[in-house]
């Protein structure tokens, strides 16, 4: 921590026309001292926190209920310490997130970080990430590609848990009989999703 004590320190004395703030991000980064930064992002289902790291995308929250501050505890715990808000390093994904909401991109390109992920969770999530634009799966179906048919309930946990939704699309995951299920976010974020990609008439 001392070198991040340092950066802040030196950056105390502000830059002209730079925000204390952003000042000790970009130079943290400089330094090679930032392991995940992080920005808000609007969309039509509200803000979103998205995270990155050096690997990829590693988070995306929808920000309520002080979602944004457990966010980045869970970063913090999970990832690594040295989290800062630095929206430059999100513009890939902000710019994918925008094409995706305005109807002009039906897969993303970033790289993913399953960092937060382990085990069967990551092996269903995985699943999850193959089901494309406009189509849609089963519990039982992505619990089957992860190796475990029998384990749908874990794969709904594992849904449910999803780091990244949207662009990891846990909401393209249906109940057997094509009943919605649940969702992170809210069944009603799910729906608009689906009707987003036609997958919902």
């Amino acid at each position: 921590m001392k070198d991040m004590e340092r950066i802040i320190r030196d950056a105390a004395g502000g830059l002209p026309g730079v925000a204390p703030e952003l000042a000790i991000a970009e130079r943290a980064e400089d330094e090679g001292l930032l392991d995940v930064a992080y920005a808000s992002v609007d969309s039509p289902l509200g803000s979103l926190t998205v995270a990155v790291t050096p690997r990829g995308l590693v988070r995306v929250s929808y920000d309520e209920f002080r979602e944004r501050d457990r966010t980045l505890e869970e970063l913090a715990e999970r990832v690594s310490p040295r989290v800062l808000e630095l929206p430059a390093k999100l513009d890939p994904i902000r710019r994918e997130l925008d094409e995706y909401f305005d109807g002009r991109r039906t897969a993303f390109d970033v790289p993913v970080d399953w960092a937060l992920t382990r085990g069967f969770a990551r092996e269903v999530l995985r699943a999850t990430a193959g089901i494309g634009f406009g189509d849609t799966g089963t519990y039982a179906s992505v619990a089957a590609e992860a190796g475990s048919p029998r384990a749908v309930r874990a794969a709904g946990n594992a849904l449910g848990s999803n780091p990244m939704p949207v662009v990891v699309p846990c909401h393209r995951v249906l109940r057997t009989g094509g009943a919605l299920g649940g969702y992170t976010g809210g069944v009603e974020r799910k729906e608009f999703l689906l009707r987003l990609e036609g997958a919902l008439l």
